[in-house]
């Protein structure tokens, strides 16, 4: 190197400067975040924020937060269609989406369960018996991903969600209240009601959701045999 050549790096007075470091770019990130920042998924992390206020207002000491936190629990149930009708017609159905929508919905569920049931506004066995399901059909959904086989939701599981969010709206009210055509409308009772329609639904689902699950892996393995014997012959 010649004496009016510089080093890489030096300054005018042939000191080394700090070497710059190339950038890491980050396009996995970059393309995480885009993917999350879209209308359905913020609805769906907007439904997760509403779990803590929903849960805070369980009290069955208070008519008036008992309703408020039926109404904050519908609009929640609201939401879930609707950014389920956005992604769909946005095209914007996502990965993120997909795990995170079912998500809300199984956390919301599990944790008013425990919460209504710490109030002793419904058996520990009830709880038992539909929390036991979700994570019963949580693992078989995994095992079928794992072998390549998809199970969707059916009459039954569809049926059981309908029961279940009606009975937890009525037990969130609680009190009864006076009929106008005369009478007392018992919620707590009526919400019960519901929610053994759905117990039941629950364990007839996952009985349904198993045989097909089954069912898909015997043919599988079926179509797996013939292309093997192709190959043989």
């Amino acid at each position: 190197m010649s004496a009016g050549e510089q080093e890489p790096g030096a300054d005018a007075w042939g000191r080394a400067g700090p070497r710059s470091r190339p950038r890491r770019r980050r396009p996995r990130l970059e393309g995480f975040k885009r993917e999350i920042l879209n209308a359905p998924n913020l609805i769906t992390v907007g439904r997760l924020l509403m779990i803590p206020p929903i849960l805070l207002l369980v009290d069955k000491t208070d008519p008036f937060k008992g309703v408020l936190a039926m109404a904050l629990f519908l609009i929640a149930g609201g939401l879930d269609l609707l950014d389920g009708w956005l992604a769909r017609r946005q095209g914007l159905v996502t990965f993120f989406g997909k795990f995170a929508d079912p998500l809300a919905d199984k956390i919301m569920v599990m944790a008013l369960l425990v919460y209504l049931t710490a109030e002793g506004r419904m058996p520990p066995w009830l709880v038992a018996v539909l929390l036991g399901r979700e994570f019963y059909i949580s693992g078989l959904r995994i095992m079928a991903l794992n072998e390549g086989v998809e199970i969707s939701a059916g009459a039954g599981g569809k049926a059981k969600t309908s029961f279940q969010v009606i009975g937890i709206a009525c037990v969130l009210i609680y009190f009864p209240y006076l009929a106008p055509w005369g009478g007392w409308v018992r919620f707590n009772e009526i919400g019960l009601l519901f929610l053994y329609v759905s117990a039941v639904l629950s364990v007839w689902s996952a009985v349904t959701y198993t045989r097909g699950f089954i069912a898909a892996l015997a043919g599988q393995t079926e179509e797996v045999s013939d292309d093997d014997e192709e190959r043989a012959g």
